[in-house]
Order: structure tokens, then sequence, then C-alpha cells
């Protein structure tokens, strides 16, 4: 017994030291990291921009404790920083130059426009871009298309090769599992149920998908033929040439690359444009740098508030330990909104949405927020990547909308999918179900038990039409529209922006510096700050929050699961989504 006490003793204490020495790691990586954040970065009259062209670009920056700590977040670049930075850089007497490091970037295409614009309005004002790096993927080397002079590494490599979108359906595998799905939708190309019940697209989905992918790639091709001097069709038969193992002095002689030059060989051309010689350092800015660089505030009182709407469509935060999320709950965002209703210092408000949709009530809990925030001020909707379904939902009451010409917008419509898990609960299972009930539908809902009955399913459609039709006389009373033009144009159909102008269900084109001017001059003010919300967490308020416990297990999880949090994070969010959607008719993915 007491070898016993002795062993658990001996345990207790080695937990203790685990976990002290766990602790002060993490408390260094904090101070470490809180330091760097509040380190005051020297500036020169003779300094280069640099600008980090890979990884993961989000709509806002934002400083995640647990994701620096994980390795995370060099990875992480928000839209907002990295367009202030060009901006600013543009007006910057420091700043003679950007430098673009290239490499494997993810982000949509309407966001890559967003950046490659003004690239494209920095050089514009004399100052010159240079590129460069050991592999552009496809979304890399549209943005540094723009660039004056574009390097490669001379065994460096290039993916050019066009736009893919390839849904996959679960239909065979839920029969092998013995589930069925019962599904019900208006609109034609409303085919987000086709991964549910089909094997492959449906005539319908095919087509709009191939319209919005052309559309997008023809846009994609101009760009760059326009800058490179290189024809549309050169561009596509380099894109059917798998270009991704061709030769790099192959790459030279189509003319996507200046020249073959190793990293360091680029500096020295750098160090020409800069004047300076050979043997001197580039005073290079970073993105953070850029935007802590003094500059001279005037006090203004008027104010345009820019609102952060990203992500799926829910109408309550999630629940549970893990209910840090990067979702539109509406009552937050409703609750956000009459607030900035009730600021008289905000004159006007845009809403940068970025969102396929989601959750049809709580679309509609944000439809109205956003009226009644326009009978105050203006409103203006600026699209990002997507603003389909329910994102395109809550943006038509607003005063004015601005979308990118590739962006994903429309697709107005509403489906339910319920699964029928009786098949696997019962058959494959062997539990079996016997039911007592009080009236005809008491076990409704029960669908580890049973499918719906053709009653059950009639008074579904019904409810799911009542849904549709209410989203349809929300969109013809903000665009101003007859509910028949917009059914005409509605079902389910996703179009690109610049269609979308010419079917009036956007305004105009155009990235968030058009949509925050627009706004201006709808309140009529021309000397103004404009401030982002929701205010983020700073480091402090995480700091904080590491005594409740749902941050700390939350912030364990990022650590423990690293780059498979996201995923993990997206199984949990399909698993708590609501029956009734009004989102994009597929999970896109567009390589």
């Amino acid at each position: 017994m007491k070898d016993f006490f002795k062993n658990v003793f001996a345990t207790v204490i080695g937990i203790f030291i685990f976990v002290a020495i766990t602790t002060a790691f993490g408390l260094i990586s904090l101070i470490g990291i809180i330091a760097s954040l509040n380190t005051e970065p020297a500036y020169s009259d003779n300094s280069v921009l640099v600008l980090n062209l890979s990884g993961d670009i989000t709509e806002r920056s934002k400083e995640d404790i647990w994701e620096q700590i994980a390795g995370d977040a060099i990875t992480q670049n928000g839209l907002n920083d990295m367009l202030a930075a060009i901006k600013k850089a543009k007006d910057s007497d420091y700043i003679k130059g950007i430098y673009i490091e290239a490499g494997l970037l993810q982000a949509g295409y309407a966001t890559l426009q967003e950046i490659r614009n003004a690239l494209s309005d920095f050089r514009k004002s004399g100052k010159w871009i240079v590129a460069y790096a050991d592999v552009y993927s496809q979304k890399a080397y549209y943005v540094a298309s723009v660039a004056n002079k574009i390097y490669l590494n001379p065994e460096g490599k290039i993916d050019w090769h066009g736009l893919s979108s390839q849904p996959y359906y679960i239909k065979d595998l839920a029969a092998k599992l013995g589930v069925k799905f019962q599904v019900v939708k208006v609109g034609t190309y409303k085919s987000a149920t086709e991964y549910y019940t089909e094997t492959k697209m449906s005539n319908a989905n095919r087509e709009q998908v191939s319209v919005f992918l052309t559309g997008m790639w023809n846009d994609i091709c101009n760009s760059v033929s326009a800058d490179r001097k290189i024809s549309v069709q050169q561009l596509n038969e380099y894109a059917d040439k798998f270009l991704l193992l061709d030769e790099p002095k192959n790459l030279l002689k189509y003319r996507l690359v200046d020249k073959l030059l190793y990293a360091d060989q680029v500096k020295g051309e750098v160090k020409k444009l800069l004047d300076i010689d050979q043997d001197e350092l580039i005073e290079q800015v970073g993105v953070k740098d850029m935007l802590n660089m003094p500059q001279d505030n005037n006090k203004v009182k008027d104010e345009i508030a820019v609102y952060y709407a990203a992500g799926e469509i829910v109408q309550n935060a999630a629940a549970g330990m893990f209910s840090r999320d990067n979702n539109i709950v509406a009552e937050n965002v409703c609750q956000d909104i009459e607030d900035l209703m009730n600021d008289d210092d905000i004159k006007a408000v845009v809403v940068r949405v970025n969102s396929p949709g989601g959750d049809a009530y709580a679309s509609e809990q944000l439809w109205h927020q956003i009226a009644e925030l326009k009978k105050k001020k203006p409103v203006v909707v600026s699209m990002g990547d997507y603003a389909a379904s329910g994102g395109y939902y809550m943006s038509c009451s607003a005063t004015w909308i601005v979308a990118q010409p590739n962006t994903l917008t429309g697709s107005i419509g509403i489906f339910g999918v319920f699964p029928d898990l009786s098949g696997l609960v019962t058959d494959k299972l062997g539990v079996k179900f016997d039911e007592v009930s009080t009236n005809k539908h008491s076990g409704f809902g029960n669908l580890t038990a049973r499918p719906f009955n053709t009653d059950e399913l009639n008074m579904l459609s019904l409810y799911i039409n009542r849904g549709y039709s209410l989203f349809l006389k929300r969109v013809a009373e903000g665009r101003k529209m007859s509910v028949n033009a917009v059914d005409d144009i509605a079902q389910g159909h996703v179009w690109l922006g610049k269609d979308a102008l010419k079917l009036k269900l956007v305004d105009q084109l155009g990235g968030l510096d058009v949509a925050i001017k627009k706004a201006a001059q709808l309140a009529r003010v021309k000397d103004y700050t404009t401030r982002e919300y929701p205010a983020l967490s700073g480091w402090k308020e995480q700091l904080l929050n590491v005594v409740n416990p749902r941050g700390t297990l939350d912030g364990h999880l990022r650590l423990t699961l690293g780059s498979y949090y996201e995923p993990f994070m997206f199984i949990r969010r399909l698993n708590e989504r609501e029956a009734i959607q009004a989102r994009l008719p597929m999970e896109l993915n567009i390589n």
C-alpha cells in the first residue's frame, strides 16, 4: 500500500511539473508575441513594400495568439490590411516600389481581382512592381502579372491550367450505409441537393457552372493579356500545354516571365531600381509596418463604418465549448447593426458580404435589420468572392450594391434536405422502433425511426415555397423590380457580378474602395474616416479569455489540431446546420 501511494504521489508531482513547464513555455511565447506586436519599425526614404502572396487570404487580418503559438499565423493575410498597405505605399514618399513574393496562394478570384486592381492603381502612380517566385500558382500568377517585371527561379514552375469545379456526390455511399435523403427545393438551378440524391451534375447545373467558369476565366485571361501583351488565344494554348511540367526556358519564350533568376539575383535587380550599391541592404517594409507608418491625422468627426459579414449564415452562435466561429451569426450581427444605426457619428455603413448563404430564417432577420438601418442612413453592400442565396438575401435591401465582376451572387432559392436514417439504424444496426402517438403527426421529425410521410412532405413543400415567395418579394422590394421579373432570373441561378449588373441585381462593379466612396457620396460627406466593425479581440482580450474554460479548450484544440482545426470545425458546423437553407447550390472549389 505504501508503494501504491508513492507511485500516486510521484505521478501527481510529474503531472504538476509537466503543466508548469508547458505553462512557462506558453508564457514565454506569449511574451515574445506581445513584444513583437509593440515593436516600432524603422523607415527610410528608399524603402520597398514586401507583399507576400502565399497562403490564405481572409477578409480581415487578426492577431490570434493561439495561431501564432501554433505557427499558423504567418500564412494568414488580411485583404483589408493588404489593400490599405498598397494604397498607403502609393502615397508615401518612403516607398519606391513593391516586391511581390509569390507562391501557393489560396483565395477566391474576386478577392484576387481586388488586390490586382489595387496594384494596378499603385503602378499608375509611376512606381514599380517586381514579382518573384520559385513556383507561381495560377492564382498568384494572375495577381503578379500586373508587375513591371516578373522573375522566376531558373528551376521554377508556373501552374497555368484554366478553371475547374469538381463537385462530389454521396448518394451511392449513403445507400451502402442505408441512408436515404428526402429533398424539398425551389429553383431549377438550386442544385445543392444533387450532392445527396444524384451521382453526377444535372444538365441545368452543368450549364450554369460552365457559364460562370468561362466568364471568370475570360476575365482572368483578358487581364493577364493586357499586362503581359500575350493574346488570349495564346494564354489558352498555354493552359492546354500542362504548363506546370514545362521547361522554365519555355516560360521565358512564352513571355510569361521576364527573366530566370535566383532570389539573390532578383534582389540585385531591385537594388538597381533603388539606385543603391549591390552590397547595401534593401530597406524592406512589411504590410503591418506599412500600416504603422506615421501619417498626418486630421481629426474628423464623420465616420463611414465598414462592417464585415463573412462566412456561413447561422441564427445563433455555436453551442458548446468550441464556440469560436467564423460564421455570420444573425443574432450578433443584428445587434451590431442596431448599434451602428444609433451612432450619430456614423454617417453611412458599408456592409462587406462574403457569404455563400446559410440558414433561411437567419437571412430574413439580417434582411430586416439592414432594411431598418437604411431608413436612418445610407447602406452600401460590397460583395466579395460570394454573396449568394442567403448572402444576397441579406444584401438586397441595401441602398446600393457593389460587386466585383467575378463575384458569385444571385442563387435566389431555398431548399431542405432531410436524412432518412431508418435504413441505417433498423436494417444495418438492428435497432427497432415502435410508436405510440396522441395525434397524427406527433412523431414528426424523428428521422431515425421513419421517413416523412406524404402529408408531411407536402407540408414541408408548402413551407419552403412560402419561404421562396418571401425571398422573391424581398428582392423585388429592394431592387424595385416585379416579383415575376425576379423569378425569371432566380430559380437558384448563380450569376457572376458582371452579369448581375446587367440583370439589375447589383448597381455597380468594383471593390471595397468603390463602395466606401459611394457611401460617402450618398451620405454627402467629403471629410471622413473609416472604421472597421465588429471590433476584433486584441492580444489583451485574448489573454483574459484564457481564464474562460471555453476559450482555453478552444485554444488547446487549435494547438493540438493545427491545420486540421478548420476541417474539424467545418464538420461540426455541418452537423449543426439547419435543414432549411438559402445557400449556394454546391460546395464550390474553383481551381
